[in-house]
């Protein structure tokens, strides 16, 4: 990973990572993973990070409009963690440039494809929850959201 792009996600997120293997994990795709083995893919960050976006958004929405009712709030809370959404966020970090994919996923235009970079920005939230806790997850998402 280009220690500068590295530095810049980090300003934009507001968190910096204290463990570069797990980073470069979240930013891993499966394509990439099934031609290097040894190598774990994203999908079990992404699995933790989309928990962890849910609950920070279902909170700030509850939180934001305590009297709504949850057949208002759950339509405004897939808006804001659906793919289309989370790859514009990621497009906005430039995650696209930092991703480890796969020759055919590569030269297929997986560095701008929607569910690439959705699964990627779950996996670095992922891997933001496992280093700091939920509170940093709402600082990450406070950051990107348009609340």
């Amino acid at each position: 990973m280009e220690p500068d792009r590295v530095a810049e996600l980090e300003r934009r997120l507001g968190h910096r990572f204290r463990d570069p293997a797990r980073l470069e994990q979240a930013l891993t795709h499966a394509s990439y993973a099934n031609e290097n083995p040894s190598v774990p893919d994203n999908a079990g960050l992404a699995l933790l990070g989309d928990a962890a976006l849910g609950l920070v958004v279902a909170e700030h929405l509850l939180v934001s409009d305590p009297d709504a009712p949850v057949g208002v709030l759950t339509p405004r809370r897939a808006e804001l963690v659906s793919g289309e959404r989370l790859a514009r966020w990621a497009g906005e970090l430039e995650l696209g440039p930092l991703l480890r994919l796969g020759r055919g996923e590569d030269l297929t235009g997986g560095r701008a494809r929607e569910s690439v970079l959705a699964t990627a920005l779950e996996a670095v939230l992922g891997v933001v929850y496992l280093e700091s806790g939920v509170a940093a997850v709402r600082i990450v998402v406070g950051r990107l959201a348009p609340w």
